[in-house]
């Protein structure tokens, strides 16, 4: 059965979001150095907090467990989420916030497509209108920009990417952002001997350098555990309307604090995106009204079928 949303199952979901939204801020801070190496730094960090978590919890042995198949699959996810916070940090420091935000609202229309490229499945007519209008509004925003929007088709590719292996892999939260960095993190470790060896490491040049590269481990971790909680107590369709407030709080801070063009045509383009954005939400809540219905419906046959 559906379940209702609880408030703290949403204020888990509204703070992961929220924190998501303002990563522009904190990861502008990190401009002194490149996007490998506050990348590399942040699967190093990660995996420290992470680690540290399941110590206290007491559950580290359970890393044992894991079968090589679910390490196949953690290796893929890896690579797709390092893509994302390496093209994610690479467009903040460039001062393409706005592109960023572009990239996670077009987020879920790529991942229905994905869908149906790779799993053949049948979309609805809502869903068909709304591709065509993402497809459009990209089309748009490559005239805007005089170039494809690279930027946020890569977000958006790999963080659907992830999504789908996420969906497979039979681990939990902290499990599964464990493993994921155990596969990362030897070749984290070489970048960052390859980036002091040559002189080229701002990670000890200043306690303040030093203290931001190590907070990117909680500022990941945080986040990713309110979503996890979350997810257990709030309905895919609260947390599909919660997940646009990370693209727009980022859209926000990309116009409003960096002061990013915005002509006319780029507005267009967002304009298309939201508008397609707003035809699959409402399809989906159709459909999860729908169901929500025949679900309770036999549920009754069946109460009445046991009385009788």
């Amino acid at each position: 059965m559906q379940r209702s949303p609880s408030p703290p199952g949403v204020a888990f979901g509204a703070g992961a979001y929220l924190i998501w939204g303002l990563f522009p801020a904190f990861f502008g801070l990190l401009a002194f150095a490149s996007p490998a190496e506050v990348v590399a730094q942040r699967i190093l960090w990660t995996l420290v907090v992470v680690l540290l978590a399941l110590a206290v919890t007491r559950r580290l042995r359970e890393m044992r467990g894991i079968d090589a198949r679910t390490w196949r699959l953690a290796a893929a996810a890896s690579a797709a989420i390092s893509i994302n916070w390496g093209t994610y940090v690479f467009g903040v420091i460039s001062g393409n916030v706005v592109e960023c935000a572009l990239g996670y609202f077009i987020n879920p229309l790529v991942t229905v497509a994905f869908g149906v490229v790779l799993f053949r499945e049948r979309l609805t007519r809502a869903q068909w209108v709304a591709l065509g209008l993402g497809a459009l509004a990209v089309v748009v925003l490559t005239v805007d920009y005089g170039r494809p929007p690279v930027i946020a088709l890569i977000l958006a590719c790999s963080f659907a990417t992830y999504g789908l292996v996420k969906k497979v892999i039979r681990l939990d939260a902290l499990r599964g952002i464990a493993a994921e960095g155990i596969v990362a993190v030897p070749f984290a470790l070489a970048l960052l001997v390859v980036l002091m060896a040559t002189d080229r490491s701002e990670f000890t040049s200043s306690p303040a350098h030093f203290g931001l590269m190590m907070a990117t481990g909680p500022v990941t971790l945080v986040p990713l555990l309110l979503f996890a909680v979350a997810a257990q107590r709030v309905p895919l369709s609260t947390m599909g309307i919660l997940q646009y407030l990370t693209p727009a709080l980022q859209l926000a801070w990309g116009v409003a604090v960096m002061h990013e063009p915005m002509p006319a045509s780029r507005w267009a383009g967002f304009a298309l995106i939201w508008a397609a954005l707003a035809v699959f939400t409402a399809d989906a809540f159709r459909r999860s009204r729908r169901t929500r219905s025949r679900l309770v419906v036999e549920a009754k046959d069946l109460t009445a079928h046991q009385e009788r």
